[in-house]
């Protein structure tokens, strides 16, 4: 399909329709990319708690590895699929090929400073003592892998903002499938250990960026080209303005990991490499299940802003609406559920009875306010592909940020270990009262 395609294509299909399609593959692809982590933690949870705590610790580079990713891919493809809908198809090569290269070489001096300063860095992450060496293990190997991380995450959502979202989905999933083949080798049969699940998670993103690569130079596509690489301020605002918001969401993630896991090592008395390891296994099953958000959402952004560069408004509308309602649904089904379930789900990764014990409260106290995220999200990917980064970055650094960061130091002084697993609750909440009037400012300018 031709950009000229693309384009009738993305402005007329009807709206439920469009973003079903744009939304499956994309779904998938984000919970693939969650799964790579959630491997990870049920393989290295059959070693010991230990090994399984350094995993969550790890958790929060993997986050601003992605923030990273999301930063240059989002910044780099809400800017082409503006220019896609208004038909500056040169303009867009540029941008792809910046986006790209741009994130490529930020990885290279992201990996080779985290090696360098590698035990005062694990230290930070929140380590104890006893978790320091398997963190260690695990982080020298995820960091050398960091480019290739970084520009897969920037292929992946440019191909999404141009419409080929299963294109994209392929490197994904082979890339997934390979993690889960090479975790029980590596740690188990090569007796790697913690070592052996960062080695799977590099060697199948390597996989993925290569698959990526190769799709994005065939076909319709904007070819990822050096000669087209221009650094120059307007290309690097163009990102700035779209990534930050996706920066803010995903890097204050990791700084609340951070935060989250010293909070539990200092409120866990005793237990306090168990309440590390059970905040970890919940914040990743949180991430699986907003992923799947997340996915649904970025289904949303290529038909947002494509129509929102061709000045059909009321198609953007209409698409924010069916998007937050069928979330909605969705979220409340799945929040029951893991309500419900979350003592097995927690045991799935850990058989242990203060890791369950702990994890089991976290899990449903966050279910609980689960849905409201779907107005939440859909906000926030709304404003920050239509380009309204300041109001975008402001409710993207909201939850695990401007709320979370506060309230992850006030409320264990005053409930302790509780006050850890309730903190992320109170900032959704928080975060839905921020949400409303800023999207309604918003929706009612573009009604007008």
């Amino acid at each position: 399909m031709s950009a000229e395609e693309k384009v009738e294509y993305m402005t007329t299909e009807p709206i439920p329709r469009l973003v079903s399609q744009m939304a499956v593959p994309t779904i998938i692809s984000m919970l693939v990319t969650s799964f790579y982590n959630m491997v990870d933690t049920m393989f290295v949870g059959r070693l010991n708690t230990q090994s399984t705590a350094a995993v969550g610790v790890v958790f929060s580079v993997m986050a601003m590895i992605q923030a990273m990713g999301f930063f240059f891919g989002h910044g780099s493809g809400n800017y082409i699929s503006r220019k896609l809908g208004s038909q500056e198809f040169e303009d867009a090569k540029k941008m792809a090929a910046t986006g790209f290269f741009s994130a490529f070489f930020v990885g290279v001096v992201f990996g080779v400073v985290g090696i360098i300063f590698l035990r005062p860095l694990s230290l930070m992450l929140g380590s104890t003592k006893t978790i320091l060496p398997y963190t260690m293990s695990y982080l020298r190997i995820i960091l050398a892998g960091t480019p290739f991380m970084m520009s897969s995450l920037v292929i992946n959502n440019q191909l999404r903002f141009q419409g080929c979202a299963s294109s994209a989905m392929y490197g994904i999933i082979i890339g997934a499938v390979l993690n889960i083949i090479l975790d029980p080798l590596l740690i188990f049969v090569c007796d790697m250990g913690v070592a052996g699940a960062a080695l799977a998670t590099v060697i199948s993103q390597i996989v993925s960026f290569s698959i990526l690569l190769w799709i994005s130079m065939h076909g319709g596509n904007f070819r990822i080209s050096f000669k087209n690489f221009t650094p120059t301020w307007y290309y690097l605002y163009g990102i700035f303005q779209g990534g930050v918001p996706s920066l803010c969401r995903q890097g204050l993630g990791s700084i609340a990991t951070i935060c989250l896991n010293t909070a539990a090592g200092n409120f866990g008395g005793a237990y306090a490499d168990a309440a590390i390891a059970a905040m970890g296994i919940v914040s990743r099953v949180s991430m699986f299940a907003n992923s799947a958000l997340i996915g649904f959402g970025q289904g949303f952004q290529p038909v947002c802003g494509t129509n929102y560069g061709a000045g059909k408004y009321g198609r953007v509308k209409e698409a924010f609406s069916f998007c937050v309602k069928v979330a909605f649904c969705v979220l409340v089904v799945i929040s029951a559920a893991g309500f419900l379930g979350a003592e097995t789900v927690v045991h799935i990764f850990r058989e242990d009875v203060d890791v369950v014990r702990i994890g089991k409260l976290a899990l449903r106290l966050q279910c609980i306010v689960f849905p409201l995220n779907a107005w939440i999200v859909m906000s926030n990917m709304m404003l920050q592909t239509i380009g309204e980064s300041l109001k975008a970055s402001i409710l993207a650094a909201a939850r695990q940020g401007l709320f979370f960061l506060p309230l992850i130091f006030l409320l264990p002084q005053f409930f302790g270990l509780l006050g850890v697993q309730m903190c992320q609750t109170v900032s959704d909440i928080c975060t839905m009262t921020l949400s409303v009037p800023i999207s309604l400012s918003v929706l009612k300018r573009l009604k007008s």
